[in-house]
């Protein structure tokens, strides 16, 4: 039974998303505390179900699988209502969401490409890309909150932080492209050819 915990965990966390994009356009008090929470609880499953995969060797190609999945389309989600939000200035949001969700799919593809070529573990996920996922979870935490925390602006901190995620999120990327560009160049990728 605990060996499947981090798989219902998991799936859980995919359940929580309508729930989340209902309490965020309930608005008001909803919005603040009860969105805020339901996503606070989808962050802590994200840590909860990876440790307990590896405490209990719980593994499996179905987690290995969902996981990645399931924390895109809950992070994806919540940055699209915050942008729609007007949380943020729209320039803004639109520059940082495209960077943060360019570089989902571009790891994303290249950790399929390098498991196809049985070299996964050469963009497995780095210290960097952990700290750039917490730092991001903080940021939308921070920004659907929005009410002041500590006498300090919930909104300003979390927009911070979101810059800062960005620009991890464009270094780690750049770590995994550099781990794998010896295999790209040793499997015959042709920058030159038309696809």
């Amino acid at each position: 039974m605990i060996k499947r915990l981090p798989n219902y965990l998991t799936i859980l966390r995919i359940l929580l998303v309508p729930i989340f994009v209902a309490l965020f356009y309930w608005g008001g008090e909803a919005r603040t505390y009860a969105a805020t929470a339901v996503f606070a609880v989808a962050a802590i499953t994200d840590w909860a179900d990876g440790y307990l995969a590896r405490r209990y060797q719980g593994v499996s190609p179905f987690g290995t699988f969902l996981d990645p999945v399931a924390d895109k389309i809950m992070v994806v989600t919540a940055l699209i209502l915050i942008a729609s939000s007007r949380e943020m200035p729209p320039l803004l949001a639109g520059i940082l969401i495209s960077v943060i969700v360019g570089r989902e799919i571009t790891v994303s593809a290249l950790r399929e490409w390098m498991a196809e070529l049985g070299e996964r573990k050469k963009v497995a996920v780095s210290w960097l890309g952990k700290v750039k996922a917490t730092t991001q979870m903080l940021a939308i935490l921070l920004l659907v909150y929005r009410e002041p925390l500590l006498g300090l602006s919930a909104r300003t901190l979390g927009i911070v932080l979101l810059v800062i995620a960005a620009f991890m999120t464009l270094w780690s990327m750049l770590g995994y492209l550099r781990a794998a560009w010896p295999s790209l160049m040793a499997h015959g990728v042709d920058l030159d050819k038309e696809s």
